[in-house]
Order: structure tokens, then C-alpha cells, then sequence
């Protein structure tokens, strides 16, 4: 496909949600980040000037990336996969640490996080393997095989430690369940959810009771409709039970201390509410700090360069992970609302993209780059606001960071191509 076919045929309202959403972002990086002793707005010593070369050679990359056939992307999914899951175990040799978490390679010039390309690759190779013609869904052999696509990168990224980007990878699930996988087991993972929750909060003798209520409450209502051997529904209940007395040495043995701080706050265990205050004020500082900001901002905002929060420094890494925060205070629920409104038409969008592809491979990819910017979403924007644990992952094109925007953009413009593909085949 020629340059000029590619520029016609490409969903142009996507890339410009796209452009919006990295112009908004790098605004307000440069609000979060910008001192009274910075020398231009363009000087790529600053973390806003680094920003702005990240987004340059992010847009350069869109000239490959749409320049390559579309079927180099479907050809070389396995291939890609495997590079990036050598990259992941080379981190635990040549790993660079940064704020606990061995997750990036130091190239001089730019720190590499090998977790970004792995998210595309992975999307790439769960839809090379689901589209292919002897995959089956509904055979158990070929569902293990799926979720082996995903577990792989999340058990070589959990160690680092960085659980934030290893749980980006299940959101690749919904990808299977959008192809045909039994909802069943979408209800037995919400169930594990609840039974872990729940746990935590009330202790497995309460949730022990009232699964033995809601079985006694089945029976008595349901026993006629829906036909369920004793045998099957006492092992699920005992399974159950066993996975809620789990729950506490999980907890306490596997999550790290600083995990298990942010889930207790997230639950607020601590029943005292001076306690509860002082935690949110010590332990959950950024969520505290990053509130504050963003209430403050009120409708309006407070103006850009004039977040009171922002400048003082109030938010540690506000430019990365927080950065809504600086979004809050400084353009309001107007500028908040506006940023919402945008990832959600981006997301609706590429909704209605995938589902007007011919080819299973590009509906496929379609839905896993949905999935991981869904994820991204969601988690981001629900832990910078505290509806959420905090789990730290990025909001995409966005926050600050140069692994996380190109590699968002590739994921993106990847399946562009795909669907300019589509026009050109005229399927």
C-alpha cells in the first residue's frame, strides 16, 4: 500500500483523538514539571523538553509503523512474543533499578522498559494463535495454551517487582471471552475477587457463612430450575472455603509490605478514623496529596502554571503515574471531564473498528489494544482519584515517560494499518 493510499484510508478521527490526548498530556507534564529557572520550552534538558523528543520520535515511528505491510505484524507475531519475553529475563541480569522495581534497561540515553513492547506483542500473539485455523476455543487444550500467551510476560514481570504492569496483562482475557471462551469463567474469576475482598475485610468465618446461606437460599428457591449435583456444589463450596482461608496467608506472606499498606488503606481495615486519617495522610500520602489537588481545582480550575499543589510539589511523580492530578487542579472538573470524555470516544472508536474488521486477526488485536488501554484507564484515573488501590501503571499518552509512548502509539497505529489494510482488500 502506497503512502498516499495509507493516508487515505486511515481512520483520521482516531489519530486525532490520538494527537489531542498526547498535546493535553505533554501541557500538562510541562505544568507539573516547569521551574521559573527553565531556559526555553523546547530545551530537552528538562523532563518537558525530554517529553516533547519522546513525542517527536513517537510520531516518526507512525511513518514505519503504517509504512510496513500489514501482514508483517501478523507473519512476525511470534517472533516479536519471543523477543520480548527474552528482553523481560534479561532484566533480571542486566536490569536498571528505578524506585524499587528492576524493570528498565539503561541505554545511555533512554531508559528502555522492555514491560511496553511485551504489552503489543503479546496482544500480537494472542490474536496470531486465536486466529489461527486449527485453534478451537471451546477445547480445553487450546484455552490453557490462550492464558499461557498471557500468564508468560505477567510471571516474568511480577518479580521485578511490578504487579502494576503484570496485571495489565490479563485485561487480554476479555480478548478470549470476546472469541467464544464460556462466560463461566469470567464469573469464577469475579468470585475469587469477592472471596479475596470480602476476606480481608470481614475474615473467612463470616464468609464462610454466608456461602453456606446463599447455598441454603439456592436450594430453596432454584432447586426446581436449575438442576446442580450435590457432589459439584459441595466441592465449589469447599474450594470456596479453602481459597477464603487462603486469603490471609497470601496476603501476608506474598504481598509486600508496601502492597499489603495500599490495600489495607484501599479497604480501610483500620476502623479508627484518626487512625484511618493519619494512614491516608503518612502511607497513602500520593492518593492524599493528589486529591487535595484535584479538589481543589473546583469547576474551573485554577489556571495553567497556577496549581498552588503543583508547584509546591505537593505530589511526589505527579508528571508520571499522577499525572490527572495536575489536570484537577489546574483546569478543573472541565478539564477532567474533558480528558475522560476523549480516552472514552477513543476507546468507543476503536470499538466500532474492531468490530467492522473481516479478518479474525485484526478483530483480534483490535480488542487486546482496547483491553490494555482500557486497563490503563480505568486503574490510572480510579487510584489517582482513590476509588482505587494504588497500582502503578501509566495513563496512556499521557504521562510522562518515553517506553510508555511510543509503544502506546505503536499498539495504536498497529491496528490502524490493519484496518487501512482492510479498505485496500476491499473485504
Amino acid at each position: 500500500m502506497s503512502g498516499k493510499s495509507v493516508l487515505k484510508r486511515i481512520d483520521w478521527l482516531t489519530v486525532l483523538f490520538y494527537v489531542l490526548l498526547v498535546f493535553i498530556g505533554w501541557i500538562n507534564i510541562y505544568s507539573s514539571t516547569f521551574s521559573e529557572s527553565d531556559s526555553s520550552i523546547f530545551d530537552f534538558g528538562t523532563l518537558h523538553g525530554k517529553q516533547l523528543f519522546f513525542i517527536l520520535t513517537s510520531f516518526a515511528s507512525i511513518i514505519i509503523l503504517l509504512a510496513l505491510e500489514a501482514n508483517f505484524y501478523e507473519r512476525f507475531s511470534s517472533v516479536l512474543y519471543i523477543i520480548s519475553m527474552a528482553l523481560l529475563l534479561g532484566l533480571f541480569l542486566f536490569g536498571k533499578t528505578i524506585a524499587g522495581a528492576t524493570s528498565w534497561y539503561d541505554l545511555g540515553f533512554f531508559n528502555l522498559q522492555p514491560s511496553e513492547l511485551a504489552k503489543a506483542a503479546t496482544a500480537l500473539a494472542l490474536a496470531k494463535y486465536l486466529s489461527d485455523i486449527q485453534t478451537d476455543i471451546k477445547r480445553k487444550k487450546d484455552q490453557l495454551f490462550a492464558f499461557l500467551i498471557i500468564l508468560i510476560p505477567a510471571i516474568l514481570i511480577i518479580p521485578q517487582p511490578d504487579p502494576g504492569s503484570a496485571l495489565v496483562f490479563f485485561s487480554l482475557s476479555f480478548v478470549i471471552f470476546r472469541e467464544g471462551l464460556p462466560l463461566y469463567y469470567l464469573g469464577l474469576a469475579f468470585l475469587a475477587v469477592i472471596v479475596f475482598v470480602t476476606t480481608l475485610m470481614f475474615g473467612t468465618i463470616w464468609v464462610s457463612i454466608v456461602i453456606a446461606l446463599l447455598i441454603v437460599l439456592f436450594f430453596l428457591l432454584k432447586k426446581k430450575k436449575f438442576k446442580v449435583p450435590i457432589f459439584q456444589l459441595s466441592l465449589a463450596v469447599i474450594v470456596t472455603i479453602l481459597f477464603s482461608l487462603s486469603v490471609n496467608f497470601v496476603f501476608n506472606n506474598v504481598f509486600e509490605q508496601r502492597h499489603r499498606d495500599r490495600f489495607g488503606l484501599w479497604l480501610r481495615l483500620e476502623k479508627d478514623p484518626a487512625k484511618l486519617e493519619e494512614i491516608r495522610k503518612t502511607i497513602g500520602y500520593n492518593t492524599y496529596q493528589s486529591e487535595k489537588a484535584i479538589e481543589s481545582g473546583g469547576f474551573f480550575g485554577k489556571g495553567f502554571l497556577e496549581g498552588t499543589r503543583t508547584k509546591g510539589n505537593f505530589v511526589p511523580e505527579q508528571h508520571t503515574d499522577y499525572i490527572f492530578s495536575t489536570v484537577g487542579e489546574e483546569w478543573g472538573f472541565v478539564g477532567t471531564a474533558t480528558v475522560v470524555i476523549l480516552f472514552s470516544l477513543l476507546l468507543l472508536r476503536l470499538v466500532y473498528l474492531a468490530e467492522r474488521q473481516k479478518t479474525d486477526f485484526s478483530r483480534m488485536y483490535g480488542y487486546g489494544v482496547i483491553s490494555i488501554l482500557l486497563i490503563h484507564y480505568f486503574i490510572n484515573i480510579g487510584m489517582v482519584i482513590g476509588v482505587l488501590p494504588t497500582i502503578g501503571i501509566p495513563l496512556p499518552f499521557f504521562s510522562y515517560g518515553g517506553s510508555g509512548l511510543l509503544f502506546f502509539t505503536a499498539l495504536l497505529f498497529i491496528f490502524l494499518k490493519l484496518d487501512a489494510n482492510r479498505l485496500k482488500e476491499g473485504i
